[in-house]
């Protein structure tokens, strides 16, 4: 069989590789943020405000009602649910006065003023997870099938490209995501300055925070896309034989 170089990277070794480099930058970018949150955990507020409250006054501040904030268990469990309008902030955060919790709180209330203001990207990321939901389930079931089926008549590998855009829809969702949650740390980072919740001395340990939450993004974004090159690569190569 003549041999296909992918303009990629190399069959076996190279795309490999580059799926491994992602995976350690993601397992790093989650060790990261953990270690940072607990870093700035231990600075508290000398304003006292807990993330609770924080929450709130960003909400207040950019004429957002109607928004509950509740605690949820676990840790850096925080999320804002559109569905039912609720900040879920962790056990360590909800009432906690640290620089760390501040600048969490900050960002999921972040959130809630997108969904309000009718920012267009978080709108677009919530229209599309039900499409990438379903498109990752069956994204490999479709590769399996096209292969084994190949065997039979070779237009049924065209399922294994049905599969791979399917796979694809996963990187979709994780670019949509990236100018949502940086956008969000932004409004975080400015409520907290022009409200006054942290002093400025204090604030570097919100955005550090932020910061280091902001890079499990990129790591999930940049695994997805290294994932979907090597199945690109490796079906392709596979094809061409």
């Amino acid at each position: 069989m003549p041999y296909y170089y992918s303009p990629y990277y190399s069959y076996n070794s190279s795309g490999l590789l580059l799926v491994l480099v992602c995976a350690i930058f993601a397992m790093w970018a989650s060790h990261n943020v953990n270690s940072t949150f607990k870093k700035y955990a231990k600075q508290f507020s000398r304003r006292r405000i807990t993330g609770a409250q924080a929450a709130q006054r960003v909400l207040s501040a950019n004429g957002v009602h109607g928004v509950r904030i509740e605690r949820v268990s676990g840790n850096l469990t925080d999320h804002f649910d559109p569905r039912t309008n609720v900040i879920r902030l962790s056990d360590s955060v909800y009432d906690s006065t640290s620089t760390a919790s501040i600048g969490v709180a900050c960002h999921e209330a972040g959130h809630a003023v997108q969904y309000a203001q009718g920012y267009a990207p978080i709108k677009l990321r919530a229209a599309v997870i039900p499409l990438t939901n379903f498109g990752t389930k069956i994204a490999w079931p479709l590769m399996l099938l096209g292969v084994l089926l190949s065997s039979m008549s070779y237009a049924f590998y065209n399922l294994v490209y049905v599969g791979i855009a399917c796979f694809s829809l996963s990187l979709v969702f994780q670019l949509i995501t990236l100018p949502v949650e940086f956008n969000a740390s932004r409004r975080a980072v400015a409520a907290i300055e022009q409200g006054g919740i942290l002093y400025e001395d204090e604030l570097e340990g919100a955005k550090k925070t932020l910061r280091a939450a902001a890079l499990t993004y990129v790591a999930a974004a940049a695994t997805s896309l290294a994932q979907l090159l090597r199945l690109l690569a490796i079906y392709g190569r596979r094809r061409r034989d």
